[in-house]
């Protein structure tokens, strides 16, 4: 694969989620939604594993925040690619604002599988696990 070609998939990567957390933190379900694939599956330690549209639909629309809230995403590793899959692992930190200010609620990582669809890359899978 050409570098061309790599730029071009971190790119398209690095952008589906960042516009994921961007969604999430402004309670934009049906954005959430779009970033999958029809049959993606999202899974959330805790909460359940969730495939197909509806079902993301669903449990994105019970997260919607009712207070500020930012998913801080960092330390974005492209562990392997061709020009139509990805895998990706990144850290994450969860700040919300309450009465006292700004606090971590968690810190985490997501591991990713992700498919360009002639258009634009959506989550195949997206597995979150928390350490905190």
């Amino acid at each position: 694969m050409s570098e061309s070609t790599q730029a071009q998939v971190a790119h398209g990567v690095h952008n589906a989620i960042a516009a994921y957390a961007h969604a999430l933190d402004d309670g934009r379900t049906d954005d959430i939604v779009t970033l999958f694939c029809p049959d993606g599956v999202s899974e959330i330690m805790g909460v359940g594993t969730f495939e197909g549209h509806e079902a993301i639909r669903q449990v994105f629309a019970g997260m919607v925040p009712t207070q500020p809230q930012r998913h801080l995403v960092a330390n974005t590793v492209i562990t392997s690619w061709t020009e139509d899959e990805a895998t990706v692992n990144s850290d994450l930190v969860f700040l919300q604002r309450g009465e006292s200010g700004w606090a971590v609620l968690i810190a985490g990582r997501y591991e990713d599988t992700l498919r360009h669809d002639g258009a634009s890359w959506l989550f195949r899978h997206r597995k979150i696990t928390y350490v905190m």
